[in-house]
């Protein structure tokens, strides 16, 4: 059986080897917020409210973190580039997927994600080959690089679609 936590597969920490590696990690970045309104098209509230696996998060609470999650990678992504190997900061996303605004409608949190997804691609976009080495703290990955970051992140916009994707598969929701 597979693990619904993990429909793609766990992230590995990586650097990418070459400019196209890192250039296909940045588009599947740029492809998350696509990817993600086209798994949620056509779902009604009820499957909106459907936990991707049991014990985990909504569709809808999925959809909510992920913005939140992305705002908080540019944001530390901002930081590397602006300052000297800053600790970034962690948050409770379990938390934040219990607030108020994890039950509402989510074409906000679609729109969210597409606007700040072009202000991201805009800034990696006029990032020096250098630039992707600098460097950050993480709490609780250690030392990490903006390649890392990047890395990271393209497999995030994938895993959360992939859970959203699965369960449309499994409950034939087409």
């Amino acid at each position: 059986m597979e693990d619904l936590r993990y429909p793609i597969g766990k992230w590995t920490r990586q650097v990418p080897g070459s400019d196209g590696e890192r250039r296909q990690l940045i588009a599947h970045i740029s492809a998350t917020p696509p990817r993600m309104r086209e798994a949620v098209t056509g779902l009604n509230d009820a499957q909106l409210d459907t936990p991707y696996r049991p014990g985990g998060w909504t569709v809808r609470q999925v959809v909510h973190h992920v913005p939140d999650s992305h705002m908080n990678a540019y944001i530390r992504l901002k930081l590397a580039l602006t300052e000297d190997n800053p600790l970034i900061k962690t948050y409770e996303e379990s938390l934040w997927a219990q607030l108020a605004d994890a039950r509402a409608p989510i074409e906000d949190s679609l729109v969210l994600l597409e606007r700040l997804h072009r202000r991201w691609d805009l800034l990696l976009g006029s990032m020096a080959p250098a630039d992707f080495a600098r460097p950050f703290r993480h709490p609780e990955l250690g030392a990490m690089s903006i390649d890392e970051l990047i890395s990271l992140y393209a497999w995030h916009g994938r895993h959360h679609v992939a859970h959203v994707t699965t369960l449309r598969e499994r409950m034939g929701w087409g």
